[in-house]
């Protein structure tokens, strides 16, 4: 049905893999695509946001769904000032979870070489092999394999950053574009840091962005168009343009 020319729209939400795909599969027929595919989600947490918001939407931005979502958070920076606050008490919310769906473990392992620290978890748990503890990871060099991709398990990876200039530019620095997460109570940095993300949608002091209402989508490889909402109906429409002579 790629080939079929009276298809003239395809919609398709899954792996960025698959999307590249379906987009070349498509060209020929010069199709309209709206594609919801991968995700690499950062949180960043400024020294002046409230931290028991940051520390309770973080965990829900990471674990709500074992980490298993495309919004799910893949990247945790924190203002160095709180970093270490935020560490500790993200690890004792952490550890109060109950466990989900396991997962394997070679990226935990990665960023352990490479000079990470394993703050809690990081093992398949007594209850059985699908059991995965979530895992809290602290200095997590940028290098590691988690902090470029997209991690579908229970894993929070965090990090501490020093400048605005600096964290915007690690946050950025990877071929997704759908979600990123950002905690401050300074307007104008808010606006500032919303402006240069560069992702689809970003969610201030809140983990939550979905609903009919949203115009949920993603820039870079994490998709094409929007879903949702009156652009997400536009997606499927074409403007033709009528010039009449009346007389």
């Amino acid at each position: 049905w790629t080939q079929d020319n009276r298809v003239r729209a395809l919609s398709f939400t899954g792996s960025t893999e698959i999307g590249r795909l379906l987009y070349r599969q498509s060209a020929d027929t010069v199709k309209r695509l709206v594609m919801e595919l991968g995700g690499h989600a950062p949180v960043i947490v400024f020294r002046n946001a409230d931290l028991d918001t940051a520390i309770e939407e973080t965990i829900k931005a990471k674990f709500a769904t074992s980490g298993q979502d495309c919004l799910g958070a893949n990247r945790i920076y924190v203002e160095r000032p709180v970093y270490d606050e935020f560490c500790r008490r993200f690890t004792e919310a952490t550890r109060a979870l109950s466990l989900g769906v396991g997962m394997d473990d070679p990226e935990i392992a990665d960023a352990l070489e490479k000079g990470a620290k394993l703050a809690c978890g990081g093992k398949r748990d007594d209850l059985g092999p699908l059991f995965y503890q979530p895992t809290v990871l602290t200095d997590v060099p940028d290098e590691a394999a988690i902090m470029k991709d997209e991690t579908f398990g229970p894993v929070a990876p965090i990090t501490p950053f020093d400048t605005e200039d600096e964290v915007v530019a690690r946050a950025n620095d990877t071929e997704y574009g759908l979600v990123a997460y950002l905690h401050s109570h300074d307007p104008r940095r808010i606006y500032r840091v919303t402006r240069a993300l560069q992702f689809g949608m970003v969610a201030v002091n809140r983990t939550k962005v979905t609903g009919a209402p949203i115009p949920f989508g993603g820039v870079k490889q994490s998709g094409l168009g929007r879903e949702g909402a009156r652009k997400g109906m536009e997606e499927f429409m074409e403007i033709k343009y009528v010039c009449r002579d009346w007389a």
